[in-house]
């Protein structure tokens, strides 16, 4: 319940939700009689939505976020990895498709970086993450998984974490399998991974040194 509540609430604060809404909203105020401030209301609406749109606002906005964590570049400099973690994002488990086509954008992108990772650690793990909140859907973990498995990963290095359904979730499924001294690269999206560090500091890995996180 609290699971489906949250992803309703992060689904109405997208920006089209909220534009709908204050045109709504401006409607209905002129149709009550209050015409300027609907016209107001429903202008701002229209604002909102084209500032969304233009691309010198919207690429900028995230920009704190992205800037947070610089990439790693030289992944062989970082030592003692054991694991690079990747976090899920969205996919289309019941296409008929390959599996790597069925990752969405933001999945593409976190599991190639983490391969790119796990070129450089020889050692390493690649563990990656996700769970579906709908029994009859195949988690993302899984989706991942095969995607690596196709372009050549071994099975033996790969460790599927297909449970959690949420960033908090995936922190303590890491910290039970890697425990809260192993060193490890973290892969997510840049506008997520200040939020993804937090919900692992709250984990114990307040130790974890910045440059470690990708």
């Amino acid at each position: 319940m609290f699971a489906t509540l949250k992803s309703l609430v992060a689904t109405l604060l997208m920006p089209l939700p909220v534009v709908l809404l204050l045109v709504l909203l401006g409607v209905w105020m002129a149709l009550r009689g209050w015409r300027r401030t609907g016209f107001v209301t429903g202008f701002a609406g229209f604002l909102l939505l084209f500032l969304a749109a233009w691309s010198p606002v919207a690429d900028r906005l995230p920009e704190p976020l992205e800037q947070a964590y610089a990439p790693v570049l030289d992944v062989a400099a970082l030592g003692d990895i054991v694991a690079v973690v990747v976090l899920g994002a969205g996919w289309e488990p019941d296409a008929d498709w390959p599996a790597g086509t069925r990752l969405n954008d933001s999945s593409v992108h976190r599991l190639m970086e983490g391969l790119r990772l796990l070129e450089g650690l020889p050692e390493a793990k690649l563990v990656v993450s996700g769970g579906s909140r709908r029994a009859d859907e195949a988690p993302v973990a899984q989706g991942y998984a095969a995607a690596a498995q196709a372009l050549g990963v071994d099975p033996a290095r790969i460790v599927v974490l297909d449970t959690p359904t949420d960033t908090a979730q995936e922190a303590y499924a890491v910290r039970e399998f890697l425990g809260t001294e192993a060193h490890f690269v973290l892969v997510t999206s840049a506008s997520h991974m200040r939020r993804a560090v937090r919900h692992f500091e709250r984990v114990d890995w307040r130790r974890l040194p910045r440059r470690r996180i990708t």
